[in-house]
């Protein structure tokens, strides 16, 4: 097998098991990352498309697709009546062999515009493997909120929009006219780039409201550390980042501000960046109690911690901050680009000119520790002798996950409650340098296993929470209805740049959980002809052209709203625009065309039948579905008995996801016929059985299924890398283990 190397990062979640409440109240337009919008745990991934997208018959890709780095066969050989599995770095040369050469050369490109033209063709060969489907986005749900739009950080990369101390909460729900008006100053203010001009506390107390100064949501998923350099879990940041701060940080009109870093420069190659800390900020301890200066060591300190800890932030930096890669490797912390120069000067120095470097900052991998207090409590550095402490947990105490004692915040706000399965809570900082720019006093997240919507309906009205989503599934759309409340209040959330998507699992290593749970029902030889038939490309592009996402998504979020969250390719087709004309491989793209129109270009080259605009089903289609069916049963000859059988993974409990369930099946089976595909539904009783199988699974050997479709990314960056480096080989990429590689 090849070595596997841990290269993790946050996933962001898509099951639509639970109800999730206004966690942000931003709704962000448009790509925002990793957050939960006001909607309803994204509601299941919508199928937007109106038309099926492309009209080809033939299955088969143009010749000038990328060579694989071995010629491709049919199929591939397992052992007799037992299921072996493949090799990883095999399986996925032959399934998609070129994709990391485009992504090279598109970082060797010699303009940005260039680079983003050669991401575009490397996404379409990812969408033309056919080994994943992009299904939905977060948000085009009904929602009613008490929060002001575009009150925390609007960005669509990084952890900023989890930042909540800037929200405007009202005591009584939004109507659509008055969020209509809010949104007509907000654009004001952006063409202005003037923030004082965009006022909604103002506006809504001279529309009657009272604005609240506390903000409580809810969670499903308890962090497991408060170290935020020691972990790639969003649901583990999405707390600490409102207890500290970055270098920069984006506001709601989308600008970068300077936060712990009140000014910076950068040389002239575009190597080094001169970062300026801010004098007088402090770290405080959870009772409010000043510990240290925040100092430049303390930066310094936390990308050392983060390189350390290889939890799966590192892997960003790589081939980014000079000598990071070579540290990781063996070498020595002297050598990688991040100094101190003096107590309020950082400086850090680049492998090569990165554009979009400052944007990376918004992520957690730049956050500060304070080193004083890392090493008050066991904290040492050194990747072995950080294993080799960490180890201890009588003596290593640093960030442990309910002792909001064992950390010290430099942020807006302090964590003093952290209990798993039930409360989490942070209270305003009242010595933070810049306190008057907090909006709330205190931040509460209830645990909620999404069992009884109606309940969690029932205290968003009577104003326990902001928020919230409403949902066809979970009837919490007619409770709407009947008291008025979706006349009044209602609107369609905004969709951001998360990506939720489908894997298919090209190298199965596990067919059920430790003790039994979630167990296959196939045979041996039904898990060997399932391997060998979702190692044949033809087979895969006949499954996913069968799954009709539009009715999966319907089922849960009602026909109206069907489409409205839809996403067809994997970068937001939005996410990025060349700034000038690029001609390349046969095509000329005119300055201001968006990625998307890019990446179908591309598409529509290799014959693919994709439409990858948002709000359509792209992919669904019946005729072309067959014909894709037809030839891979030729290419497979004898080699695999039909049908096939497929597992997909279920929760049991959420009526939402077990509707999705067995909309795939009955679409799948349908489309495709019951003599050629059976779908089993496999039943996870527990959403710790579910996440196992598939979304917390540790690598691609322990993913518990044929077809999950409960795992998505939101982007770290404001670039196409950062969501196409995720399906490099190797082990490089995190989300290949969503297709049972590495």
């Amino acid at each position: 097998m090849s070595k596997k190397l841990t290269k993790v990062i946050a996933l962001a979640l898509a099951l639509v098991m639970v109800l999730a409440l206004a966690a942000c109240g931003n709704n962000t337009t448009t790509p925002a990352t990793n957050n939960e919008t006001p909607t309803t745990n994204n509601d299941t991934p919508a199928t937007n498309n109106d038309t099926p997208a492309t009209n080809n018959d033939t299955p088969a890709t143009t010749p000038d697709e990328p060579d694989p780095v071995e010629e491709e066969p049919a199929y591939l050989t397992f052992g007799e009546g037992t299921y072996e599995r493949g090799d990883d770095e095999e399986i996925y040369d032959w399934a998609l062999g070129g994709y990391a050469a485009l992504l090279d050369e598109a970082k060797a490109a010699s303009s940005i515009s260039e680079r983003f033209v050669i991401f575009a063709k490397a996404e379409a060969y990812l969408l033309d493997s056919a080994v994943m489907i992009p299904t939905t986005t977060q948000g085009g749900a009904y929602t009613i909120s008490r929060v002001a739009p575009r009150t925390v950080p609007y960005v669509q990369w990084g952890n900023d929009d989890d930042r909540l101390f800037g929200m405007v909460i009202s005591d009584e729900f939004l109507t659509p006219a008055e969020r209509a008006d809010l949104f007509a100053m907000w654009d004001e203010a952006v063409a202005a780039q003037d923030a004082s001009k965009y006022d909604p506390a103002a506006y809504l107390v001279s529309k009657g409201h009272t604005i609240q100064n506390t903000y409580a949501t809810t969670f499903q998923t308890a962090p497991v550390t408060i170290d935020w350099l020691n972990t790639s879990s969003q649901s583990d940041t999405e707390i600490t980042v409102n207890c500290v701060d970055g270098l920069v940080q984006y506001d709601g009109l989308n600008i970068m501000n300077g936060a712990l870093a009140d000014s910076w420069t950068v040389s002239d190659d575009g190597l080094t960046y001169t970062f300026h800390i801010r004098e007088g900020a402090k770290w405080y301890t959870t009772e409010g109690k000043e510990y240290a200066d925040v100092t430049a060591g303390d930066f310094v300190a936390g990308f050392h911690h983060m390189l350390d800890t290889q939890a799966g932030l590192e892997w960003l930096v790589e081939g980014v901050v000079a000598g990071a890669s070579e540290y990781l490797a063996g070498g020595s912390f002297d050598a990688v680009g991040y100094k101190a120069v003096d107590d309020h000067t950082l400086e850090i120095t680049l492998e090569a000119p990165t554009s979009y470097f400052l944007t990376m900052l918004t992520y957690s991998c730049f956050l500060p520790i304070c080193d004083s207090f890392y090493q008050a409590h066991g904290g040492v550095y050194g990747i072995d002798a950080f294993a080799a402490a960490s180890a201890d947990t009588n003596t290593y105490t640093y960030g442990k996950s309910e002792d909001v004692a064992s950390q010290v915040y430099c942020g807006p706000f302090l964590l003093q409650k952290l209990q798993q399965d039930s409360e989490i809570v942070i209270v305003k900082n009242p010595n933070y340098y810049n306190a008057d720019k907090v909006t709330l006093e205190s931040v509460r997240w209830v645990y909620d296993n999404g069992e009884n919507p109606l309940q969690t309906y029932a205290d968003v009205v009577s104003g326990v929470y902001a928020g919230t989503g409403l949902s066809a599934s979970t009837g919490t759309l007619d409770a709407a209805k009947e008291d008025g409340n979706y006349d009044k209040y209602a609107y369609i959330s905004e969709t951001t740049s998360t990506s939720y998507f489908g894997g298919l699992n090209l190298n199965r290593g596990t067919f059920q959980l430790e003790g039994g749970a979630v167990a296959s029902p196939k045979t041996e030889q039904e898990k060997i002809d399932t391997a060998v038939a979702l190692s044949n490309k033809n087979f895969r592009k006949a499954l996913q052209h069968a799954f009709d996402k539009k009715t999966y998504n319907g089922v849960s979020r009602g026909a109206d709203l069907a489409e409205t969250n839809l996403r067809n390719m994997y970068t937001h087709p939005e996410f990025v625009s060349i700034t000038e004309d690029v001609t390349y491989d046969g095509h000329t793209f005119a300055a201001g065309t968006f990625y998307g129109d890019i990446v179908q270009a591309f598409v529509d080259d290799l014959g693919c039948k994709i439409t990858v605009k948002d709000q359509v089903d792209g992919w669904y289609n019946a005729d072309a579905a067959k014909e894709y069916l037809e030839a891979a049963k030729a290419e497979l000859g004898d080699a695999v008995t039909f049908p096939i059988k497929i597992d997909v993974v279920y929760y049991s409990a959420s009526d939402a996801n077990t509707a999705q369930a067995n909309a795939y099946k009955a679409k799948v089976e349908e489309t495709l016929g019951a003599e050629n595909v059976v779908v089993n539904l496999v039943e996870a009783t527990t959403s710790a059985d579910y996440y196992a199988s598939g979304y917390r699974a540790s690598n691609g050997e322990a993913g518990n299924f044929d077809m999950f479709y409960g795992s998505g990314w939101g982007p770290d960056y404001g670039d196409p890398s950062t969501y196409l480096d995720t399906f490099l080989g190797e082990g490089a990429g995190y989300m290949t283990k969503v297709i049972g590689l590495f």
